[in-house]
C-alpha cells in the first residue's frame, strides 16, 4: 500500500501563513522595475540543497505512478492516469495558491515580497533591490551561460504566473518548430489542441471591457501593429472575463485591470492548471499531491523500478524527510529545466544506464525579447490593463514570429511606456553539462540560437515605433533571460513522439522538455499541453496495465 501523503503546508493567505510571512519579515519597499510577459508553461523541478538535521527522518514508500511537477504535462498526465484507474502520486517543490476574489495570496509589484521568489534571499524579478528570509515563492530564476531563466515553483506550475496566451500554431509553423513531430499536427488540431481550450475555458478580451479606460494601450498597440504590417492577432487567454468586469464595477481591489499579475492573479477567475486539470485528478480520488516535495535524483535499481530520492522541506527549503520513492513508472514534467537537470544528473552520475547521448541538447528560448516602447504618440492611459490581449504577426517575415503587447503593473503617472513581447521559431542550440561541484546541471545558450530572429524583431520594433512615434529598447539586450524553456530531452532521439524515454520502459517525458527550442511562434503552454494529451491517449491504450 502507498504511504498517505499529506499535503499540510497552509494556504499562502491563512493565518497560519500570515503569521510564518510576518516572522520572515516579508512587507518590504515599493517596487521598482516593469512586468515580466508571458510565463512559463511548467515550473517544477530541481533546487539547490538546503540544511538538514542529522535527525531527520529517513523513510520508503513504494508507488504505482508517480509524477514529478503539476504544471501543464503534469495536469494533464495526472487526470489521463487516474481516469483509467492508476494510482498516482503527484510530487510538487511548490505550495498551494488559493485565490480570492479581494485575496492577497500573491505578491503584488507595489511591494514584492519573498512570495514572488523561489528560497532566495533577494528579490530576482521585478527590478527590485531587497532582501528577506527565504520562502517558497511562485518564481525560480536559473543562471546559465548566455540565458537566464525564470520559472514557475507552485501547484499548478508556470500557469499560476503566466499571461495566459493559449496559442495555437500553424501547420505550417509547428512543422518548423518540430520537424520531427510534423506527422502529429493534424490529430492535434482535430481533437487535442481543442480539447484543451475547452478545459481551459479559452476566450478573448470581451469589446465592452476592451473598450474601458485601462485598456486604452491595448487599443493603441492594436492600432498602431497594422500600420507596421503585423496581421492583428486577438489572444486567447483562460480568464472568467466576469472577475475583470467585477474590478471594472468597483467590486473587486484591481488585479487584472492593472496587469498585476506576474506573480498570480488574487482575484481568481484564471483557469490555472491547479483549478482545471488538477482539481479534476484530485476529484476522482485517485491522485495524491504531495507539496514541497523536491525530487533531487532519479535512479534504476536492479529489479528495473524507478527509485526517486525526494527531499520534504518547510516554507523556508528545511529539509524535514528525507524519501526514497519506489515506482513503477516515473512521468518527468518538471519543466525543460526541471527535468532535463534530472536526467543529465542521473546519466552523469550513472543512476540510470544507457540514457540517450541527446539528453541535455536542443534546448531553446522560443526566441523570447521584451522591449519597452516610450513615447509613442498615441494615449497609453495611467494603467494598463491585462493580461497580454492583443498582438501581431508578420506574414512576410522569413522565420516566424509574434509580438504582442503586455500590460506593466507600474502605474505611467503620464509617462508613456508599454511593453512589448516578441517571441519566435529558434535553432535549438542550447546544451545542458553536469557541474560536479554543484550536483546539478547547467546551461549554455549561444547567441547565434536566435540571432537571426532577434535581428527580425528589432526591425519589427523599430518600425512600430516609426510609425507610432517614440523609440524602443531592448530590455534583454545586456541581460538575455526567458520564461519559455524548452528542450532539452528531444522527441526522435531522447524520447519517441510519445514521450518514452528511449531504452527505458516506464519512463516518460511530457513537458516541455521534449520540444526542441520552440513552439511554433507562440508561446508553449497550449502546444505542451495539446502533446501531453495525445502521447496519454496513446499511453493509457498501450502502457497502462502491460509496462505498469
Amino acid at each position: 500500500m502507498p504511504e498517505q501523503t499529506t499535503d499540510s503546508p497552509e494556504p499562502a493567505d491563512s493565518p497560519t501563513a500570515t503569521r510564518g510571512l510576518t516572522r520572515r519579515k516579508l512587507f518590504g519597499t515599493a517596487a521598482l522595475g516593469a512586468a515580466a510577459a508571458g510565463g512559463l508553461a511548467a515550473g517544477t523541478g530541481i533546487s539547490p540543497a538546503f540544511a538538514a538535521s542529522p535527525t531527520v527522518p529517513a523513510t520508503v514508500q513504494r508507488e504505482r505512478a508517480v509524477v514529478i511537477g503539476s504544471g501543464f504535462g503534469g495536469g494533464v498526465t495526472a487526470l489521463r492516469l487516474a481516469q483509467v484507474g492508476v494510482s498516482t502520486l503527484v510530487l510538487e517543490r511548490g505550495i498551494r495558491w488559493p485565490t480570492g476574489p479581494n485575496a492577497n495570496t500573491f505578491s503584488r509589484f507595489a511591494n514584492i515580497d519573498n512570495r514572488s521568489s523561489w528560497l532566495t534571499d533577494h528579490a530576482t524579478v521585478g527590478g527590485v533591490v531587497k532582501t528577506w528570509d527565504p520562502y517558497v515563492g511562485v518564481i525560480e530564476s536559473i543562471a546559465g551561460n548566455g540565458m537566464a531563466i525564470n520559472c514557475g515553483a507552485a501547484v499548478g506550475g508556470g500557469s499560476l504566473m503566466y499571461h495566459g496566451m493559449t496559442l495555437q500554431p500553424s501547420k505550417a509553423n509547428f512543422a518548423k518548430s518540430m520537424p520531427v513531430a510534423a506527422g502529429l499536427y493534424d490529430e492535434l488540431n482535430f481533437w487535442a489542441y481543442p480539447l484543451v481550450a475547452r478545459m481551459l475555458g479559452i476566450s478573448t478580451i470581451p469589446n465592452d471591457i476592451l473598450n474601458t479606460d485601462p485598456y486604452k494601450s491595448s487599443r493603441l498597440f492594436r492600432d498602431v501593429a497594422p500600420k507596421a504590417g503585423l496581421e492583428p492577432v486577438a489572444v486567447p487567454l483562460p480568464i472568467d472575463w466576469n472577475f475583470v468586469r467585477g474590478e471594472l464595477d468597483g467590486r473587486y481591489t484591481p488585479t487584472y485591470t492593472t496587469s498585476d499579475i506576474a506573480f498570480g492573479v488574487n482575484n481568481g477567475g484564471k483557469r490555472s492548471i491547479d483549478v482545471t486539470y488538477l482539481a479534476a485528478a484530485e476529484a476522482t480520488g485517485r491522485v495524491r499531491v504531495a507539496t514541497l516535495h523536491v525530487v533531487r535524483d532519479i535512479a534504476l535499481d536492479a529489479n528495473k523500478r524507478w527509485v526517486l530520492s525526494v527531499d520534504r522541506i518547510d516554507t523556508g527549503g528545511v529539509v524535514q524527510e528525507r524519501k526514497t520513492i519506489i515506482a513503477d513508472a516515473v512521468f518527468l514534467n518538471a519543466g525543460s529545466p526541471g527535468t532535463t537537470r534530472l536526467l543529465v544528473k542521473a546519466k552523469a552520475k550513472g543512476l540510470v544506464p544507457n540514457l540517450p547521448d541527446s539528453i541535455g541538447t536542443q534546448w531553446g528560448n522560443n526566441g523570447d525579447r521584451i522591449y519597452a516602447w516610450i513615447g509613442m504618440n498615441g494615449d497609453a492611459g495611467t494603467i494598463q490593463g491585462g493580461p497580454a490581449c492583443v498582438g501581431g504577426r508578420d506574414p512576410q517575415s522569413p522565420i516566424p514570429y509574434t509580438i504582442i503587447h503586455a500590460g506593466s503593473p507600474v502605474p505611467t503617472n503620464g509617462n508613456k511606456v508599454l511593453t512589448v513581447v516578441g517571441l519566435g521559431i529558434v535553432d535549438a542550440a542550447g546544451t545542458w553539462a553536469y557541474d560536479a561541484a554543484k550536483d546539478d546541471a547547467v546551461l549554455t545558450w549561444p547567441a547565434s540560437g536566435d540571432a537571426a530572429l532577434q535581428q527580425l524583431i528589432a526591425g519589427k520594433m523599430q518600425q512600430i515605433a516609426q510609425v507610432g512615434g517614440g523609440i524602443m529598447m531592448d530590455t534583454n539586450a545586456q541581460a538575455a533571460s526567458t520564461w519559455h524553456a524548452l528542450g532539452g530531452v528531444p522527441m526522435g532521439s531522447a524520447v519517441d513522439l510519445y514521450g518514452r524515454v528511449a531504452g527505458h520502459r516506464g519512463l516518460y517525458v511530457l513537458d516541455g522538455a521534449r520540444i526542441p527550442g520552440s513552439t511554433g511562434a507562440c508561446n508553449p503552454s497550449m502546444t505542451i499541453a495539446a502533446l501531453a494529451e495525445h502521447s496519454m491517449a496513446k499511453i493509457v491504450l498501450q502502457d497502462v496495465g502491460r509496462v505498469f
